[in-house]
C-alpha cells in the first residue's frame, strides 16, 4: 500500500535559504522512513486462506486444477 503525503512549509521556512531546504528534505525523508518502517499494518498476516464459497460456486469441478478441501 502506498501513501501519498504532501509537505507544506511555513513562509519563514521558505525564506531561510537553500541550506534549510536540504535540512527540511532530510527531516522529511527520515519522518516518512520511520512512518513506513514502523507501520503497524501487516497485510501478510491477514491473507486469504484459499478460494471461498463464491469461487467454488463459479468454478466447482470445472477448475483446471484441483483444490484440496479439509472435508
Amino acid at each position: 500500500m502506498t501513501t501519498i503525503s504532501t509537505v507544506s512549509l511555513s513562509s519563514s521556512a521558505v525564506k531561510r535559504g537553500p541550506s534549510s531546504g536540504l535540512v527540511a528534505e532530510f527531516k522529511s525523508f527520515w519522518r516518512e522512513f520511520f512512518a513506513r518502517a514502523f507501520n503497524p499494518y501487516r497485510p501478510e498476516l491477514h491473507y486469504m486462506r484459499g478460494p471461498g464459497p463464491a469461487w467454488h460456486a463459479k468454478y466447482g469441478a470445472q477448475a483446471s486444477f484441483r483444490v484440496k478441501t479439509d472435508s
